[in-house]
């Protein structure tokens, strides 16, 4: 009898282990928040809790465990020798950050800096939505909307210069806040330059959807040769042009409410008109500061012996992607029968935008972990079938709902990849990548 009691008892205990087990994968939704820059690693033996917040549902595990075991031995390193940041905006965000209260979660004021900038982009595209709102004899944006908008992407810019110090100034920085800043910054890019091309627009005092394209992938290319920098010297160094570019862009939007759109038709200087200098500006920051910069950073590794790739295939590997990218893009507007570009500009452009960013942000993942970068993103390929497709010339009225459907699929495919990188390293790090607050151990 004695037995059959211990075998119950046993028995028993099963169960509720494995109803507990049910419970939390069930429940974890409901119960759990989380913050990425949140809360130091925990005993290593501890128990992990159940996935935080509600994403269980991304299942794929994208971190590898050589991966995983790199961002344990992490260590930030980053430059930051831009005047501007230093001596006039960091003062300023050392103020700003002791509005906050302590409780509230780094990650927290980095996603909403960054849904300020996506709800600017969807503002913009509900009252420009084919970019020729600014153009003469077209509907202009409402002025008091450009305020609204020069002081939301203030606010994104400056909640992005925030979230670091209240990580330190809660002791709760870990490598999943660094990787959740960066690679929602990597997003961000395409939604900021897309937002600021309604003040030109497309008109005949404006820029063409082409020239906005290329102008993009300059943006786009600075963002990535940061991450290139640090992939192969292990320090960040951070771009000049982008606290500049900020500060001009808030600038440019509370001027554009205050004069109007029609002011930027005149020119500048010596019949140079603003959207020259504006194109101007971002070429030249590009080819004059960020590329010589960055070419300077890696020869100084160089010289020291420092780089960590010594061959120069592997240095150059994190351009592969996203050069096929813009290679694949730019083919499909050549060769599109119904001008694609032309047609769908910001629907394109967000397409692309999107497709780089889930480049950068696996980058990003393997310079952190120091492992090595992939050499072709899986999404370039049904990038390549869609414009083989549209260059058989078997589908020309069906280009538009391929765009779409393209668009949709690596959108809902880069979320699911950031959500499921979040949810596994908060797993790993035992926090919660919006709250403070620790996993339950039950």
């Amino acid at each position: 009898e004695a037995e059959e009691e211990a075998a119950l008892s046993s028995h028993s205990r099963s169960r509720v282990v494995l109803l507990r087990m049910w419970g939390r994968r069930c429940c974890c939704f409901l119960s759990e928040g989380g913050e990425g820059e949140a809360g130091g690693r925990s005993d290593p033996s501890a128990p992990r809790s159940p996935p935080p917040c509600g994403l269980a549902m991304a299942g794929y595990e994208y971190v590898s465990a050589e991966q995983l075991a790199g961002f344990d031995k992490y260590k930030y390193s980053a430059v930051d020798n831009n005047p501007l940041s230093l001596y006039v905006m960091h003062p300023f965000w050392n103020t700003v950050v002791k509005i906050f209260p302590t409780w509230l979660a780094p990650n927290l004021i980095t996603f909403c800096g960054f849904l300020l900038l996506v709800f600017n982009f969807f503002l913009m595209a509900y009252f420009d939505p084919d970019f020729y709102a600014s153009a003469p004899d077209h509907v202009h944006v409402p002025n008091k909307l450009w305020v609204i908008v020069g002081l939301l992407n203030f606010i994104a810019y400056t909640l992005d210069g925030v979230d670091g110090k209240q990580a330190r100034r809660t002791k709760s920085s870990t490598p999943l806040g660094e990787l959740f800043d960066h690679g929602l910054d990597s997003w961000a890019c395409m939604f900021f330059v897309v937002t600021v091309y309604s003040t030109f627009g497309r008109g005949s005092n404006g820029v063409s959807v082409f020239v906005l394209y290329l102008l993009l992938w300059v943006v786009l290319f600075s963002f990535i040769l940061s991450h290139w920098e640090k992939y192969n010297t292990g320090i960040l160094f951070l771009p000049w042009g982008y606290d500049i570019s900020q500060v001009t862009i808030s600038i440019v939007y509370i001027v554009t409410s205050i004069v109007g759109v029609e002011a930027w038709y005149e020119p500048f200087l010596f019949n140079v008109l603003y959207r020259d200098l504006f194109t101007t500006m971002i070429i030249g920051c590009a080819l004059t500061v960020t590329l010589p910069m960055s070419l300077h950073n890696y020869y100084n590794a160089y010289s020291s012996r420092t780089l960590k790739h010594d061959s120069l295939y592997e240095a150059m590997l994190p351009f592969l992607s996203p050069v096929l990218l813009f290679v694949l893009c730019t083919l499909w507007i050549f060769q599109s029968p119904s001008d694609i570009l032309e047609a769908h500009p910001r629907l394109f452009y967000f397409m692309v935008g999107t497709a780089f960013a889930n480049i950068s942000c696996r980058l990003i993942v393997c310079q952190m972990s120091s492992t090595r970068c992939q050499p072709l993103n899986w999404m370039l390929l049904p990038l390549a079938l869609v414009i083989l497709m549209v260059m058989s010339g078997l589908v020309p009225q069906y280009e538009t709902l391929l765009l779409c459907l393209l668009t949709v699929v690596i959108t809902l495919a880069h979320i699911h990849y950031g959500v499921s990188v979040v949810n596994q390293l908060s797993k790993h790090f035992n926090i919660r990548p919006f709250s403070l607050q620790k996993p339950s151990s039950d």
